[in-house]
């Protein structure tokens, strides 16, 4: 036997065990069902997103869309403006409230387990209530205005950092607590010098990461009354001015993706 003919010579190959074959057409069997479940539980009307209306409204919106009323340009990035500010306020207020929740929660700070599950099941339920939810809460209680944007975005932030601080504060090396407190350190110092320098990096890294979620949360909120660029996209929509949503848009793409960049570069530099 040649050089040439051993080099296409394979391994043999692996029966497989039926308990594998079996996992495997359940895996694929109960994707189908998922699939075909969701799929006819939504009720999607197909002729009707295949029909001539359909065409005609999605070739007479998309066009405008793309041709955005620069005129307009001045009034979005008035309200792109306050938009930045709204989510900027509401992050900043649940980046401190979260603090004490994070503490709270963290198994190696607060050993009663009562005020752990407490700290726990509320930042679970915070995180639960949609933003979009709690704006159209504070818009009833407080009117139509930013405030109450503000107000939707801090709390629906408060649940995510305060879980995430939670996980942080977890993490911290012991050792450097137990070196303070063998030296004679009391509670407060242990505190300043041992858990706070460890944790701020962190903390402020996923603080400035939900300031970016929270700018996108904020475009939405304005369209439930909750004020910012939102507003402006909403009104524009219910006169069917197409090319003002576009100018909308633009900005929000723009903001966004600027707002991502810096934050990733002041992220990699904190932590």
């Amino acid at each position: 036997m040649g050089k040439s003919d051993t080099e296409w010579i394979l391994p043999p190959v692996k029966k497989r065990p039926l308990r594998v074959i079996f996992r495997n057409w359940g895996i694929a069997i109960a994707l189908i069902a998922l699939y075909t479940w969701t799929f006819s539980g939504i009720g999607i009307d197909w002729s009707r997103i295949f029909s001539e209306q359909t065409s005609g409204n999605l070739s007479r919106v998309i066009p405008q869309l793309f041709s955005p009323d620069w005129s307009s340009s001045g009034q979005a990035l008035s309200l792109m403006g306050e938009t930045l500010a709204m989510a900027y306020a509401g992050t900043f207020l649940a980046a401190i409230v979260a603090i004490p929740f994070g503490f709270l929660a963290a198994k190696n700070m607060v050993r009663n387990r009562g005020l752990n599950a407490a700290s726990r099941l509320s930042l679970d339920a915070i995180r639960a209530f949609p933003e979009i939810m709690l704006a159209l809460i504070f818009v009833s209680a407080v009117g139509p205005s930013a405030f109450a944007g503000v107000l939707a975005i801090a709390i629906g932030s408060i649940g995510m950092l305060g879980k995430l601080y939670a996980e942080v504060i977890e993490s911290i090396d012991m050792k450097t607590i137990e070196s303070l407190k063998a030296n004679g350190a009391n509670q407060t110092q242990t505190l300043f010098y041992g858990v706070i320098p460890q944790v701020i990096p962190e903390c402020l890294s996923y603080a400035i990461y939900r300031y970016e979620i929270d700018v996108r949360s904020s475009t939405v909120l304005g369209i439930v009354g909750a004020g910012g660029i939102g507003m402006m996209i909403q009104i524009a929509t219910m006169n069917r001015n197409w090319d003002e949503v576009g100018m909308a848009l633009l900005v929000i793409i723009a903001v966004v993706t600027f707002i991502d960049y810096v934050s990733s570069w002041i992220r990699k530099r904190i932590v």
